[in-house]
Formats: structure tokens, C-alpha cells, sequence
């Protein structure tokens, strides 16, 4: 199964625009209803209501997180999907600017089956703490 980089794009917008609607359910149906993504080698978050917390743990520590994609790529039904997030953590009020990207397994419809999910954990810990330098 392959796609084309239209389709692809049409994704990633979609994709981005269910984050930054800050409707942790908009990510989650993204996915197929078995998916889970697994972040930084962490635990799973599996299914939709899995996937809806996750979200929702990103909004709550960064409630005006703004994602910009960074592009999409794929390989089959093997995708790369690159990420930038900005806003202020909800406790410090510092400054963030994360990037990261998630690898996707699609299904026929376009659906994510499962994702591995990317980023410098000590980076964001340093933003949110105000030491990033």
C-alpha cells in the first residue's frame, strides 16, 4: 500500500489541526480503535480513550501548545511525520519549543495503527525549568 504525497499532506494537516484544536478526542480519532503510540521508549497509550488522555496531558501542561508540521514522508504504509510544538508550560509559564517527530503504521483508510513518538526529553525539561541555553 503506498500514498501520494497530496494524500499524505492532506494527513498531516488533518493530523495538526486535531492537536491544535485542543480536543484531545480530535487526536485520538486519528487512530484506529486499537492504536496506541508509545513516546520517548515510555508506556503505551492504547486505544482511543488511551490516546485521548495522552493528548490530554499535552494540553494540560502546555494548554496553548501550537503544532506546526515540519512534513510527512513515507514508505509503504510506513510514515514519518514532523513536528514542532510552541507555547508556555501551564506551571512555569516558561517558554517552549519542541521538535520531535512520530513514526506511523496507516491502515487502508488513512487511520494510524500504531505510532513511536519522538523527542529531546532533557531539552523540554531544561525549556520548561527556564535553563535552555
Amino acid at each position: 500500500m503506498s500514498f501520494s504525497q497530496a494524500t499524505l499532506d492532506e494527513l498531516a494537516t488533518r493530523y495538526t489541526a486535531a492537536w491544535n484544536s485542543r480536543i484531545p478526542e480530535e487526536v485520538a480519532a486519528c487512530h484506529a480503535p486499537n492504536s496506541q503510540i508509545v513516546i520517548n521508549r515510555g508506556d503505551p497509550s492504547v486505544g482511543h480513550t488511551g490516546l485521548a488522555e495522552m493528548a490530554a496531558g499535552f494540553h494540560a501542561d502546555v494548554p496553548d501548545l501550537l503544532l506546526t508540521s515540519g512534513g510527512i514522508r513515507a514508505a509503504g504504509n510506513h510514515v514519518i511525520f514532523i513536528w514542532t510544538f510552541t507555547g508556555h508550560h501551564a506551571e512555569t509559564g516558561n517558554p517552549l519549543d519542541v521538535s520531535g517527530w512520530e513514526e506511523w503504521e496507516l491502515d487502508e483508510s488513512l487511520k494510524i495503527t500504531s505510532s513511536q513518538g519522538w523527542f529531546d526529553a532533557e531539552d523540554y525539561q531544561m525549556q520548561v525549568d527556564g535553563s535552555a541555553g
